[in-house]
């Protein structure tokens, strides 16, 4: 056992009456090597023999309850810092208690263990800057198709006597994708940029897919319908193309409403 334990300065183990069975630095008289933390471990650590942990809360609040227990940070003996302690009772065969193992560590190196890796700072934050560099990119992708629907616009005010209504269906394309990809830019900004976990996260997740593939599909549509004029007026043979077209709108549409469908229906009836 004492092997599998990498705290063992801050385990002690106490018998059905709440006496000191077994203290920490008998872990190392058996041969335990010091960890990494125990000379910070063992400041939470004072015990006294032949001195009952029975009116002790971890104690017997483990053995009422039957479960491992986690108490809060609480002052030590000497009140210079504060400790938190854990204690999980053992039964024999015919679950009767047969001694209740407790650890004793000082809540600094409590937060400590519970903390993220080293590692996790510098990872978080470059993934950070690079959402940020992709949602710029996308920003631009969305000023870029905005700027040419403008430009579509207005050729098509300057040269309105040889206007087409075919070129009315451009602009509509282009402004509908630089929607979908202003979305989707705003939905990862906020989410992994700014962090912004709100309580209906996974609606905002949701409304935001929606609208997304929702933008896709009436763009693909309008193209579907342009398609229409244009073979139905110059090349009839190849009409087909565009039913085509049609029908695979149509199919994303059914597939974006049993989403709808699917995606609602899992969350509280608050959140829909």
């Amino acid at each position: 056992m004492q092997a599998e334990i990498k705290m063992a300065k801050s385990f002690f183990v106490l018998d059905a009456k709440g006496m000191l069975m077994l203290k920490p630095s008998q872990f190392k008289e058996h041969g335990h090597k010091e960890g990494l933390l125990e000379h910070d471990l063992t400041e939470g650590i004072e015990l006294e023999s032949h001195v009952s942990f029975s009116d002790k809360y971890y104690f017997y609040q483990a053995v009422n309850e039957k479960r491992c227990i986690l108490t809060d940070p609480y002052p030590s003996k000497q009140g210079n810092h504060l400790v938190v302690s854990a204690s999980y009772p053992v039964y024999d065969q015919n679950n009767d208690l047969a001694f209740v193992v407790c650890l004793q560590i000082p809540l600094r190196v409590a937060i400590e263990i519970s903390s993220p890796s080293k590692y996790f700072r510098t990872f978080s934050e470059g993934s950070m800057v690079m959402y940020f560099m992709i949602s710029i990119m996308l920003t631009l992708v969305s000023l870029l198709l905005f700027v040419k629907c403008i430009s579509s616009f207005w050729t098509a005010i300057v040269h309105f006597s040889s206007f087409d209504i075919k070129e009315v269906f451009h602009p509509i394309v282009l402004l509908t994708l630089a929607l979908a990809t202003f979305d989707l830019v705003k939905a990862i900004f906020e989410e992994e940029v700014l962090g912004k976990n709100s309580g209906d996260n996974h609606h905002a997740i949701h409304r935001t897919m929606i609208r997304f593939l929702g933008s896709i599909i009436i763009a693909l549509a309008i193209e579907a319908l342009m398609l229409v004029f244009k073979f139905s007026v110059s090349e009839p043979d190849k009409i087909t193309y565009a039913v085509y077209l049609a029908i695979g709108v149509a199919v994303l549409l059914i597939s974006l409403a049993i989403y709808v469908k699917f995606a609602y229906s899992v969350l509280p009836k608050r959140e829909r």
